[in-house]
């Protein structure tokens, strides 16, 4: 890691479990949207607009274009927030705009009469809650010593599960029993509680002087170099590929329950929430662990395993088992996924290019997160239709083969990474 200037996190100041939990409230929060939406809402309400032979599509449509907000907003909010100036903080105001706009979007969701309203709300919500999460990825390595960085970690990988697993929870729940429309309101209030902890709760560090702003520098920021940074492009090409593979099962997962096992619209959205929920539960088991383990023994050992695992249990799907067994590949991938997300955002901290621009630069990292939701269902989206065409459920085979050839690759490129154990 280049360390061109002063982080707060080096003053050696250490940081107490509350902070870490206190941090995690928003992370909560904003993975109990996504849980929700991602998951549940969007592949369920995409059937109230198109037929059902175009929902690849057309789901595809919504999750890639959202995420090309997210790829856009994310580092540009991040790179402001670490010049800004102003007195309320550096990264605070932004997550107060950003949650704000995100509230309206949800309420544009929840009343859009069209496929293209629809497909605008998702816009909205994506650059707005990106525009918030780029600043706020700044608070960490603002508060967090580097020697607490795991440990942070593991903290923000449970608190995002617990989150997941709740938006997957409610909204399962909700959307079975055909209440979709109130689950935009509990989204939007749990989001606003998240933030209001942020904003109420920490206190960030007197503004210092920003150098003049010049927009072809600004600009030229966004440009890492992989050859002066290597251990930053790695870290960004192997997140990349493991979320590739893993949005690729995520995004089709309630298409699949449907077309394999014939269940209804609600069924279907029932159980995906049920094998998230599951996942997440035993995700968590090993999350704190994890991420404390890594502290003491390396970062890399564990992603490349965990992710290893993940490819493992992926196999399974496969073979198109029935509910029973598709629980029990839901234990096994969940260990494999909390034991990643747990460490690979300390990983990502490790070899940051410089603490200066530190939010910045996990937005730029952040875009190996969401990169994948646009390619999986881009690549996904279309070939699942036109396999399925070809011979009922064919196209889930040939997706979620490809989803394990990504992970296992993210997995084994990881020890490509030199600067950080």
């Amino acid at each position: 890691m280049n360390d061109d200037g002063p982080a707060i996190s080096a003053t050696g100041r250490r940081v107490a479990l509350s902070e870490m939990v206190r941090l995690g409230l928003y992370w909560l929060a904003t993975s109990f949207h996504w849980g929700a939406l991602l998951t549940i809402v969007i592949p369920a309400e995409v059937l109230r607009f198109v037929p059902e032979d175009r929902k690849g599509s057309a789901l595809g449509l919504l999750v890639a274009g959202g995420a090309v907000m997210a790829m856009l907003l994310s580092p540009i909010a991040g790179a402001l927030s670490d010049r800004s100036t102003l007195p309320m903080g550096q990264r605070r105001p932004f997550v107060i705009v950003g949650v704000l706009f995100n509230c309206l979007g949800l309420v544009g969701l929840r009343y859009a009469p069209t496929f293209a309203w629809y497909l605008g709300g998702v816009l909205l919500v994506q650059a707005a809650n990106n525009f918030a999460s780029g600043a706020f990825n700044g608070l960490i390595p603002d508060r967090i010593p580097r020697d607490q960085r795991g440990a942070t970690s593991g903290v923000m990988g449970f608190m995002q599960l617990l989150g997941s697993i709740s938006g997957l929870g409610v909204s399962g729940y909700l959307v079975g029993r055909g209440h979709t429309a109130a689950v935009y309101w509990v989204v939007a209030g749990i989001l606003l509680g998240g933030a209001s902890v942020i904003v109420l709760g920490v206190r960030e560090e007197p503004p210092r002087q920003a150098a003049p702003f010049r927009l072809s520098q600004f600009v030229r920021s966004f440009w890492i170099d992989p050859r002066r940074h290597p251990d930053f492009a790695w870290v960004f090409v192997t997140r990349g590929l493991v979320m590739l593979g893993f949005y690729t099962l995520l995004t089709f997962l309630q298409f699949f329950l449907r077309d394999t096992l014939d269940f209804t619209v609600p069924k279907a959205a029932e159980a995906t929430a049920h094998l998230g929920v599951i996942t997440i539960a035993a995700a968590a088991l090993v999350t704190l662990g994890a991420g404390w383990s890594s502290d003491r023994i390396g970062r890399k050992a564990i992603v490349s395993i965990a992710g290893g695992f993940l490819a493992l249990t992926s196999v399974g799907l496969l073979v198109q088992p029935p509910y029973s067994t598709l629980m029990w590949i839901a234990v096994l991938f969940g260990i494999g996924y909390g034991a990643y997300t747990s460490v690979d955002w300390a990983l990502a901290l490790d070899v940051l290019p410089s603490s200066r621009s530190a939010a910045k630069d996990l937005g730029i990292w952040g875009i190996a997160n969401t990169l994948p939701q646009v390619l999986a269902p881009s690549i996904g989206g279309p070939l699942l239709d036109e396999f399925n065409h070809r011979s009922p459920t064919l196209g889930y085979t040939v997706i979620f083969s490809m989803a394990i050839v990504y992970v296992v690759l993210g997995s084994v490129l990881v020890w490509k990474i030199k600067g950080a154990r």
